[in-house]
């Protein structure tokens, strides 16, 4: 709703509406889907997490974390701590093969960063 500002209201009185705004015509986020979406959005805030979901995105298979150390060029303490985070938030998951995990972006995170803009709608 869009208020004239210029108004002068009496104490107690209402605001004219005014027609400057559309209203929205897209459901909100519930409490629960917004802490899920910033977990997510806290777990890329990390530049190399964000390379993380960059390369088993680009990658066909689900990515071994003994390929990730040297592509990251960091120790495999510390790709594991991000591997860890990146897992937690839901946006990795993670298949263990003999000694090996192996990483694959979840469906379910995917979608929910996708609902929450409609890039076609946005751009214009």
């Amino acid at each position: 709703m869009c208020f004239d500002m210029t108004t002068t209201v009496e104490p107690n009185k209402s605001l004219p509406l005014i027609a400057c705004c559309a209203p929205l015509d897209k459901p909100a986020l519930s409490d629960e889907q917004a802490e899920a979406t910033a977990a997510i959005f806290q777990a890329l805030g990390d530049p190399a997490r964000v390379k993380i979901i960059n390369l088993v995105a680009s990658a066909e298979e689900p990515v071994c974390q003994c390929e990730l150390t040297p592509a990251l060029e960091l120790s495999q303490s510390t790709v594991s701590h991000h591997v860890k985070k990146l897992t937690d938030a839901g946006l990795l998951e993670r298949e263990q093969r003999s000694k090996w995990a192996y990483y694959s972006l979840s469906a379910e995170a995917i979608e929910r960063l996708a609902s929450l803009v409609d890039f076609k709608e946005a751009v214009r």
